[in-house]
């Protein structure tokens, strides 16, 4: 039994287990914030969910737990669409932290060389989807409504 649980495919598989509650866990927490009255005009706002997405995926370092709790926000009713769809928008340029931050840490400071094209290109490219997306984002969500 020791030698079973010394795999690595048991501790893969207990490590989905662990992110799995953690994720449902995290999704119901934010479901229950988002009922709050305070939250309201932070929600039914896209401008201030695209600035929100930016900030908690810089602060999360991941898109896919933010893109996730949008998700799941969306799903239970507490985040109207066209602040989900401006708060992914958000995410995605807030991933683009991650690779700045990578290329800190390789670089001994300011990435150079082909670490900073990357970066500069994944920013850019995120920045100007966000730019000609985010003025659309109601007749966007009219649109993807209909589905």
């Amino acid at each position: 039994m020791t030698a079973f649980i010394n795999t690595p495919a048991f501790k893969a598989l207990i490590g989905l287990v662990i992110f799995y509650i953690g994720l449902k866990t995290f999704a119901g927490g934010v479901k229950s914030m988002g009922n709050s009255e305070d939250l309201q005009s932070f929600i039914t706002n896209p401008y201030w969910m695209f600035i929100g997405g930016i900030v908690c995926t810089l602060l999360w370092q991941s898109s896919s737990l933010s893109t996730t709790t949008i998700v799941a926000l969306v799903s239970s009713g507490v985040l109207p669409l066209p602040s989900a769809i401006a708060a992914v928008l958000g995410a995605n340029i807030g991933t683009t932290g991650t690779i700045w931050l990578a290329g800190f840490f390789v670089s001994d400071g300011m990435p150079t060389g082909a670490t900073r094209q990357i970066a500069l290109i994944h920013t850019g490219v995120n920045a100007l989807m966000a730019a000609t997306l985010l003025p659309f984002v109601q007749p966007i969500a009219r649109f993807v409504g209909k589905f």
